[in-house]
């Protein structure tokens, strides 16, 4: 689908220079002298690069809508990760590093949403909170809770990050896959 330079918006999967490029941040701009554009900031679907293009209100690009399919995350192997598509039962391996350190919060038979263009897959959604135990933390310094400090803990997943000091080893926190933080504790 055909879209103006000036249509374009956060989010949308445009197909530029040959490839596959969403759009970050987009800023419309009228300067004094000369045409409006849309100044975008643009992020490579396939190798992560990043990209800033002026786009002209009179300039066309290719809008591209993406398949989303669901599917359960069955195990990992040399650095391969291995889904399952619950409809049809066919599975696909992704490789680990394409995902990055958000594959470390795969639990088996999680779902999540593959992306895809032309059967190649382009992203992997994961839930946005998961729910894992601190394997390892500091004990609480007396006195120290008086002000909002923070302390690093270690997951069972071996991420870590840093939560409130009340935290103890052995309990379970939620945290935000796509921020890697902690968001509370888990009842």
């Amino acid at each position: 689908m055909k879209i103006n330079g000036n249509e374009i918006r956060p989010g949308n999967v445009i197909k530029h220079n040959d490839t596959l490029w969403v759009a970050v941040k987009v800023q419309h701009v009228k300067p004094g002298k000369g045409g409006a554009f849309a100044q975008v900031e643009l992020k490579n679907l396939l190798n992560s690069s990043k990209l800033n293009e002026r786009f002209r209100s009179s300039e066309t690009t290719e809008r591209v809508r993406l398949e989303q399919k669901d599917y359960q995350y069955l195990y990992e192997s040399d650095g391969r990760l291995t889904f399952m598509d619950t409809e049809n039962y066919e599975q696909i391996e992704i490789p680990r590093d394409f995902i990055g350190e958000r594959a470390d919060f795969l639990q088996d038979g999680m779902m999540v949403v593959v992306d895809s263009h032309e059967g190649l897959s382009i992203g992997v959604k994961l839930p946005d909170h998961v729910t894992l135990e601190i394997s390892e933390t500091e004990p609480v310094v007396k006195g120290q809770t008086a002000a909002s400090s923070y302390k690093p803990a270690t997951l069972e997943n071996g991420v870590r990050i840093m939560v409130p000091p009340f935290v103890e080893t052995g309990s379970k926190v939620i945290v935000d896959t796509n921020e890697l933080t902690y968001l509370k504790r888990a009842e």
